[in-house]
This record gives C-alpha cells, structure tokens and sequence, in this order.
C-alpha cells in the first residue's frame, strides 16, 4: 500500500512541476537563420503559439531515402516562403503491396506536409516505412530552402 501512495505522489509532483513551470510557447526564444541574401532569409515568428518559418523560393530535391522495400525521394516546391507542392521522385513500385501502400499514403503525407509546413508530419498507419522515408526526404530538402 505504502508503494502505490509513494508512486501516486511522485506522478502528481511531476503532473504539478510540468503544468506550473512549463514555459509558455509564447515566450520561448525564436532562432532565426539567414540566407544567401536578405530577401531569402529564413524567419520565424511567433503566432497563436506557433513558430512559422519561412523558406526561400524555389525547387529542392531531397535526398534519396531507405523505405526498406525501396527508396523514397521527394522534390518540394516553395512559393511566397510556404511548402506550396510536394512531389514524389522515386518511390517502390515493383511489388503489388508496396504499390498499394504507396497509392495509400502519398497523397495523405504530401497534404499533411503542405498542411503542416514541415516534414514531421504523422506516420501513415501501414505505411510506417514509406512515411519515415518521406520525412527524412522531405527534411532534406527544405534544410536547402532554410
């Protein structure tokens, strides 16, 4: 009886600590990074509690990444600073599974990365490999549009 009080304790001690000490994310620092030219610069800005980045103008080709029963490349189209389209290269398309999988889950990451103006978007259920692949894709490019 004496454990499960101790452990009831500490979990409302640390539940205490992260709701009255979490800083709010309007006042967390805001990076800035800087392009080749102050007209592509990359910003962020803080807005409803959200950092909003804005990339240079441009095509970027992400590299090629392992999706285990392929690769995965993706090119990301950037116009006014937003991930405006995202395209798929090279994805596995040699096995009936893998073309299903991947007819499933690329139009759900690419409208969630246009979405979401990021590469970290959610894993596609039954497409783990494809949407990992896709991240690190994805990530590459737009660390090129930074």
């Amino acid at each position: 009886m004496k454990k499960i009080i101790v452990t009831v304790v500490v979990i409302v001690a640390f539940a205490l600590y992260a709701i009255f000490y979490q800083k709010s994310p309007s006042t967390a620092p805001v990076a800035t990074g800087e392009g080749n030219s102050g007209a592509g610069t990359t910003t962020a800005t803080v807005s409803s509690g959200k950092v909003l980045t804005s990339y240079k103008n441009g095509t970027y080709t992400g590299s090629a990444a392992n999706a285990y029963y392929g690769t995965i490349q993706v090119k990301a189209v950037i116009q006014s600073g937003k991930i405006s389209d995202v395209q798929f290269l090279q994805y596995p398309q040699d096995q009936e599974e893998s073309i299903q999988v991947n007819q499933a889950a690329m139009p759900t990451l690419k409208q969630e990365a246009i979405q979401a103006q990021r590469a970290n978007v959610d894993v596609v259920t039954g497409a783990t490999q494809t949407s990992l692949a896709f991240q690190q894709s994805l990530a590459s490019a737009l660390a090129q549009a930074k």
